[in-house]
């Protein structure tokens, strides 16, 4: 298959030590990979540098394959440093034209940390929303979290709670909602997805008693998800949609806020959780973890969320080609 691109995301990061680890674990697998990043930073497992995408397959088993894009200063580990921004940024820019160019075959992104970046005039809110803008197609870049034991799409992101639930509309969630079916069935194989709305309000709302979002905002989506052929269920109480006898009853929960969603799949799942963006040209995955500068440089990083990132990639990339 088409060698996979992997991002450099934060040197500072765990970004480098989770890359040699995943290379080492899926060398003899049938996925390969190459990282654009400063090959620098790799320490412990063997490194090849490559001059062009195609030359990855060939070197995957004994080495990581790197496009070498050397940074401007020293990485000290734990300690980003805004003069790497430019450089962080073209690793995303440069593994999306690859793919968008097909020398790729899906982009996984190592996790960035936001907060240089918006020094160095990133403008973005995160990952998502920049590859919307630059390998968007018309539709909105939504965010799913995606494990064998959940999946969830949040309708709000990055914002504040009180903003994020200002901006509620049937039609936010209509919208999320048909990326997502259509995503479960392109990407994930799935002929007739069904879909969980949650409530936004305890026990989803009690008739109303507890608030009106759920009659005003979230059934009236779900009749018309319903009237479209979509089978979407809802609202659903949020206290007990994630529970283990509810789960097998749909294929994504529909969230209507970040921490909806992240929390319980990062409470059952937090090494096996891939962040997958829907509405793309290409196919992106990632790990559902941040930078964590606080074990970056200890050796203590635990890479099965990006493993699992690239075989998801792999495995989605495969049925597109299909």
């Amino acid at each position: 298959m088409t060698p996979l691109a992997l991002t450099m995301g934060e040197p500072a990061g765990i970004g480098f030590e989770i890359a040699g680890a995943a290379w080492s674990t899926l060398r003899e697998g049938t996925t390969p990979f190459f990282l654009i990043g400063d090959i620098s930073g790799i320490r412990g497992v063997p490194v090849e540098e490559i001059t062009a995408p195609e030359q990855a397959a060939a070197a995957f088993a004994e080495a990581l394959p790197i496009l070498h894009r050397p940074l401007p200063t020293q990485v000290t580990p734990g300690h980003p440093s805004q003069a790497h921004a430019p450089a962080i940024i073209a690793s995303i820019e440069e593994a999306v034209m690859l793919a968008k160019a097909g020398r790729a075959g899906a982009v996984v992104t190592n996790p960035i940390q936001k907060a240089s970046l918006y020094a160095a005039g990133f403008r973005h809110p995160g990952h998502t929303e920049f590859l919307g803008e630059i390998a968007g197609t018309g539709v909105p870049a939504v965010m799913m979290l995606a494990s064998p034991m959940l999946r969830v799409v949040p309708i709000t992101v990055h914002e504040p709670l009180a903003q994020a639930i200002a901006r509620l509309t049937p039609e936010l969630i209509i919208t999320h909602a048909r990326i997502a079916h259509a995503a479960l069935i392109r990407d994930f194989g799935i002929a007739r997805p069904r879909l969980a709305i949650a409530g936004l309000n305890p026990h989803a709302g009690e008739a109303g008693t507890l608030g009106r979002e759920e009659i005003d905002i979230v059934a009236p989506a779900v009749a018309a998800l319903r009237a479209e052929g979509i089978d979407a269920r809802g609202p659903m109480p949020p206290d007990t949609m994630f529970t283990a006898k509810a789960r097998p009853g749909y294929d994504a929960a529909i969230c209507l806020y970040h921490d909806q969603a992240l929390i319980p799949i990062k409470a059952l799942d937090m090494d096996g959780g891939v962040n997958v963006t829907l509405g793309l040209s290409i196919v992106r995955t990632s790990p559902d973890h941040g930078t964590a500068l606080d074990i970056a440089g200890t050796g203590r990083a635990d890479a099965s969320s990006l493993i699992a990132a690239i075989r998801l990639a792999a495995e989605i990339a495969q049925r597109r080609n299909a």
